[in-house]
């Protein structure tokens, strides 16, 4: 999910609805686009130029048989974009001299997904007519533009939060040898249903029970079809021991819903949200993981709603983690320093372990 700009906004990743590019960024990046031809989608749709920006950050370096190998893919949450991941509590923690994604060292490429950030989407004017894209076509995408639009044919490392780890585990299924190595933060590598599916689904009804949505065709927003969506994205998000902090009397509480209502519908267009809400719809990548070559770092934290540690005991231990014996699972403890789901983007609480597992993964 996207971040937002401001306070406890920023750790949060449904508070990413609040807030368009929150950040101008610090280091020096380089804005591109890459337009794709004619690209088909899975339901067998195609759309004749599939635009997609992103950032890149550092320089390309190629080795001695002259293919480069330093490029990180840095992948979003849902609803997110290429700032996502340049919020200051990510960037300053991991780009600078010295660090994990050490600029100077890497290229980092920062991608806006399908129907995200400025890449095409339906609110560009095809409404609901916009195809029905999936993990599956962004994947596919993002490998396009690596390969012909950048000629990068092999990742030192795959990051992705939220909606970008599950992403993750499917480039791993689908491109095995083209990375280095995966670090998958906050999701589960499991079909997307239960109660994740639930309010995913709660929140797109919302919407399209909206009278005012008009089947996709409104000229002004569904204003109460987007506060049942926001109101449930809201809560996907929370960590309950920094609202009750943050917000510890009913008047505090009910000032912060307000308050992130009025941003949030601001810069939400409504067939966008149902579009990338339900972009996850297909996702399961559980039969295929032990097609998976890489190494990979996972990271969850304890106070995260949409992937809660119960999932972990009763079936990512006993059922999955044996197919994935490359991988590193570990469920970050609630602290003071945890934001619920929004932990993935609060790179001080696991920088260290992701500073290992790189120099682990580095090819001598």
């Amino acid at each position: 999910m996207r971040l937002a700009a401001l306070a406890y906004l920023v750790l949060s990743c449904t508070a990413a609805a609040i807030a368009q590019n929150p950040h101008v960024p610090k280091w020096p990046t380089k804005e591109n686009v890459y337009v794709i031809k004619n690209f088909r989608f899975g339901t067998g749709e195609t759309i004749p130029e599939l635009s997609l920006h992103y950032l890149t950050l550092g320089q390309p370096h190629r080795g001695t048989d002259g293919h480069i190998d330093n490029a990180i893919l840095l992948l979003h949450g849902t609803g997110g974009d290429r700032y996502t991941l340049m919020n200051p509590v990510f960037s300053d923690v991991l780009f600078g001299p010295g660090q994990p994604f050490d600029i100077t060292k890497y290229f980092l490429i920062l991608p806006d997904d399908i129907g995200q950030g400025d890449s095409s989407k339906p609110s560009d004017g095809l409404h609901m007519k916009f195809p029905e894209y999936d993990y599956d076509d962004m994947i596919r995408s993002q490998y396009i533009m690596l390969t012909e639009g950048m000629h990068v044919d092999h990742l030192r490392l795959i990051l992705g939060t939220s909606m970008g780890c599950m992403q993750s585990w499917v480039w791993g299924e689908v491109y095995p040898h083209f990375m280095d190595a995966l670090a998958p933060f906050a999701c589960y590598p499991v079909e997307l249903a239960g109660r994740n599916r639930m309010t995913r689904y709660i929140a797109i009804e919302s919407i399209k029970h909206d009278p005012a949505w008009k089947k996709g065709e409104y000229t002004t927003e569904p204003v109460e079809g987007l506060r049942g969506a926001e109101a449930m994205l809201l809560v996907m998000g929370s960590a309950p021991l920094q609202m009750q902090k943050s917000y510890p009397t009913r008047a505090q509480a009910e000032k912060y819903v307000d308050d992130y209502m009025v941003r949030a519908i601001a810069h939400v267009d409504a067939n966008d949200l149902i579009y990338y809400v339900n972009a996850s719809r297909n996702y399961n990548p559980e039969p295929k993981l032990h097609t998976i070559v890489a190494p990979a770092l996972w990271i969850n934290s304890a106070d995260d709603f949409i992937n809660p540690p119960e999932l972990a005991q009763q079936i990512i231990r006993a059922r999955v983690l044996p197919k994935m014996p490359k991988t590193k699972f570990i469920i970050l403890p609630i602290t003071d320093a945890t934001r619920g789901h929004g932990t993935h983007t609060q790179a001080a609480i696991w920088k260290d372990e992701l500073a290992k597992f790189m120099a682990e993964t580095e090819k001598k």
